[in-house]
């Protein structure tokens, strides 16, 4: 992951100014819905147009707003019992995953967790549930793999929402599981990513002025969920999972190949 060297907004043209804000939009709607996947959307969008080390850092900046408002409800319905060993393995691993993600290849890494990811939403489709699903050590492990991906290539969330999605319940302790999972990768990540200097300037303007936009779709997308389509939320999750274990896994072949 090379930190950008020079201005990035400079070098912005007005499609690729839209582009970046339609993927902002449908990002948000997404995640106010489904609490996770807005990170790697956007990452895989704006990295065409400003580079990985820039559009990772600005997923976390122009969602943080957002995810105050998720979180409020998400911690009134989530599981202590699931959050608390997800959250304490998350943060040890996500400096460690910046650290050593820096200095290897993620492409293989990103390859072995999507098929496991595409697996466990096959399996979940199927009517599979976690046998150990009470099992503090199978949320640690997780939160370890998760922080690990989050803090190297900002990808954590897969096997996060896989498992929360694996253990039973109403929709919205499911959904609000995601985000209280999703939402604590994003936070520890912030110090890693502070640290090795992603947050330049340009990141910081462009990821700040792309906050309000964020937040109101968002907000449509928690009416979205709300409003009566909660109960289609496992399948749309489980269809929303497979479609990034698919993408990660076709764009990990193809860093690995290059």
């Amino acid at each position: 992951m090379t930190i950008p060297d020079g201005p990035i907004l400079a070098g912005l043209t007005a499609p690729e100014l839209a582009l970046c804000v339609a993927t902002i939009v449908f990002a948000g709607f997404i995640c106010g819905f489904l609490g996770f996947g807005a990170s790697l959307i956007i990452v895989m969008v704006l990295s065409a147009v400003v580079g990985p080390a820039a559009a990772i850092p600005v997923a976390v900046l122009s969602g943080a707003v957002a995810t105050v408002q998720l979180i409020p409800a998400a911690v009134r319905e989530a599981e202590r019992t699931f959050m608390v060993p997800f959250w304490l393995a998350a943060l040890i691993a996500s400096p460690i995953g910046t650290w050593f993600l820096k200095q290897a290849n993620p492409a293989p890494m990103k390859i072995a967790i999507s098929l496991v990811v595409l697996a466990m939403t096959w399996l979940m489709y199927r009517g599979w549930r976690m046998a150990n699903v009470h099992d503090p050590k199978v949320f640690a492990v997780a939160g370890i793999v998760a922080g690990l991906l989050q803090g190297g290539a900002g990808v954590g969330g897969p096997p996060a929402v896989a498992v929360a999605l694996a253990r039973p319940g109403t929709p919205d302790r499911q959904r609000a599981n995601v985000i209280g999972a999703v939402s604590a990768l994003s936070v520890f990540a912030i110090g890693s990513y502070w640290y090795h200097g992603l947050f330049t300037r340009d990141v910081l303007i462009l990821g700040l002025a792309l906050v309000p936009i964020y937040s109101v779709t968002t907000w449509a997308g928690q009416r979205m969920f709300s409003g009566g389509a909660k109960a289609h939320y496992r399948n749309a999750a489980l269809l929303a999972l497979a479609v990034i274990g698919v993408v990660t896994l076709a764009l990990a072949i193809a860093n690995y190949k290059g």
